[in-house]
């Protein structure tokens, strides 16, 4: 995560001739490949995306993929495409947890990697350490010695400049593009006989003209516009069509052509039930000579799950265009076509759906995607997939290796709370150069979920937080302590004023303005204590005529704090939901659970 893999691709696509001119490259902008509108406000890559560039004779295609261990599934889906990686490491912080993920599934694909050091122009640059820190990396991971034998090219993909050693860098990307033609091999291919045609799907577009639209590599054979062709997976019947358009990658776009080969990435429309795993076959003469189909794309199970269901509060309906359950489930299960790393169940609940991915930040990437289609929907708490292991029989949960950055004053702060969140300290040191302290340990997910919010605040906003799904182990008996503080609930259904917010803001920090329509056992605002209390936001002030004793004392409201999405998942608690509507988020006690701790119903 942010070591710069699409700020690098930008200086490829501004070094090729991509753009006509300065004032149309200047239009797209920075970080090009990030098209998407929660890309551009997150600042992360969420979806990989290829694009092809010509240097010289040679047309390479490139994926970009995200680095979040939450889209996992997006690197694993496109390794398949690939005949080598770019494996980026930022010149001063080393290998992450995300680089071992990623670096271990392309080398059990038995790819070769062009190790690139980028952001060389920071100040406090070590690269020889960090290609130490690599190499042993790949040791560790079992390469071969062929992959051990690595290329390492000197980066900084925001001047657009490379170098094969760190203090001789050129004055473009030159020696990048050359690693990729010497060390990366062309397509390794059997037969261009259109009769030995496998192409492995592995992404797949929506076209409003066109329909659904398969993206995949041709390994082997050739193919053509309007032929016959068949989709078919290992021990499943084969589905039968006709390719319509075909279309190959060219620059930033694609461009219809009427044939193409191995080693060409394609795009081909006519077939609407393609799945990704699909493996694209002939079916001249209805497929006698048809080539086997190819092992489907094999996706890490998901960790965390949520309920995503019908919004059913008092305020339901109000703003949202989709509100049924109906609508709900066909979007979820819209979403499985591309998203594979999901899993989508039904429930007890007619109306409400279970949703696993892996991690929360995946999770609420798709709730936010539906919230701006205009979805309005109810969100459960998030929880963790336990696994009952078959040799012992015992439970067993997920944990993530977790790794800290952190000025050394706050440590100290970052050790406690991953101590009180059953972490186990796996090392801990000090950081050259910027004087940071790194902290690693094995958390739990369950210690995990809602735990970004609380470091960022006891280390005042500096504590940079990585994560990546380790392994199953045995379960720790006991809860996981969550947040430390209470709720503040409204006592009645109505619109909050300025003389209730005054009352209720002695209690905690307020969620609601004045103004904001509230119903009862709606969450509006955070308790000091770790209990819930209910406060009366609504309250008007008797107008009689008595002077009020405190008339001359002014107190004024004090502005609420602004939850976003990821914000009110990690807030919520185990009897606590979650209300989605295009504009606000809402959060309240689950009037199902309500009153289920601590005896009495209220």
């Amino acid at each position: 995560v942010d070591h710069g893999k699409t700020t690098l691709v930008d200086a490829l696509i501004r070094q090729s001739g991509v753009f006509r001119d300065d004032a149309q490259a200047d239009e797209a902008g920075e970080r090009v490949m990030d098209s998407e509108d929660q890309e551009r406000e997150r600042g992360i890559t969420i979806l990989s995306k290829n694009l092809a560039i010509q240097r010289d004779d040679v047309k390479i295609n490139i994926m970009d993929t995200p680095g979040h261990a939450d889209f996992g599934g997006e690197v694993e889906r496109v390794l398949g495409m690939c005949e080598g990686v770019l494996l980026l490491v930022d010149s001063v912080e080393g290998p992450k947890p995300q680089t071992r993920f990623v670096l271990d599934k392309a080398l059990k694909k038995g790819l070769k990697a062009v190790v690139v050091v980028n952001k060389i122009d920071r100040p406090a640059a070590r690269p020889e350490y960090v290609v130490d820190m690599v190499f042993d990396l790949f040791v560790e991971l079992g390469a071969t010695d062929e992959q051990t034998d690595f290329r390492v090219v000197y980066a900084s993909g925001l001047q657009g400049i490379a170098g094969e050693e760190p203090d001789k860098m050129a004055e473009d990307m030159g020696p990048l593009f050359d690693a990729i033609v010497d060390a990366v091999d062309p397509p390794a291919v059997d037969s261009v006989e259109p009769n030995a045609l496998q192409a492995l799907i592995s992404n797949i577009d929506y076209d409003n003209f066109k329909g659904k639209m398969g993206i995949a590599r041709i390994t082997n054979g050739a193919i053509k516009a309007g032929q016959p062709i068949a989709l078919a997976r290992p021990d499943v019947a084969k589905k039968t069509g006709r390719l319509g358009d075909l279309f190959v990658f060219d620059n930033l776009g694609k461009r219809q052509v009427e044939q193409a080969s191995a080693g060409e990435i394609i795009m081909f429309s006519g077939m609407d039930n393609v799945e990704i795993g699909d493996t694209l076959v002939t079916n001249e003469q209805n497929g006698a000579n048809a080539a086997e189909p190819l092992t489907p794309i094999a996706i890490e199970q998901p960790t965390v799950r949520m309920t995503i269901g019908v919004n059913k509060s008092p305020l339901a309906g109000r703003e949202g265009k989709f509100l049924t359950s109906r609508m709900i489930r066909d979007r979820l299960f819209k979403e499985l076509d591309r998203n594979v790393a999901l899993q989508v169940e039904e429930t007890d609940s007619a109306d409400r759906y279970e949703v696993s991915g892996r991690g929360q930040l995946h999770l609420t990437v798709l709730i936010e995607s539906m919230r701006r289609e205009g979805f309005e929907l109810e969100i459960g708490p998030p929880s963790v997939i336990y696994k009952t292991n078959e040799e012992t029989g015992k439970v067993e949960e997920p944990w993530e290796s977790v790794e800290v950055r952190v000025p050394g004053d706050y440590s100290g702060a970052v050790v406690e709370t991953l101590n009180l969140r059953k972490g186990e300290l796996q090392d801990m040191g000090l950081e050259e150069g910027e004087g940071m302290t790194v902290v690693k340990y094995l958390v739990p997910t369950r210690g995990m979920l809602g735990l970004k919010s609380s470091l960022l605040s006891s280390t005042r906003g500096t504590a940079i937080i990585d994560s990546v799904f380790d392994s199953y182990r045995q379960r720790i008996p006991g809860e996981i302590q969550g947040r430390d503080k209470g709720s503040l609930l409204a006592f009645a259904d109505g619109g909050a004023t300025t003389f209730g917010i005054e009352g209720a803001q002695d209690r905690g920090k307020m969620f609601v303005k004045v103004g904001d329509d509230v119903y009862k056992n709606m969450i509006v605002g955070i308790h000091q204590r770790p209990n819930d209390l209910e406060v009366n936001v609504c309250k008007t002030k008797a107008l009689n005529n008595m002077r009020a004793a405190t008339k001359e004392m002014k107190t004024g409201v004090i502005a609420p704090v602004e939850m976003s999405l990821d914000a009110c998942v990690e807030y919520l608690n185990a009897d606590e939901i979650l209300e989605v509507t295009p504009t606000l988020f809402r959060m309240a006690k689950n009037p199902e659970m309500f009153g289920k701790k601590g005896g009495k119903k209220k």
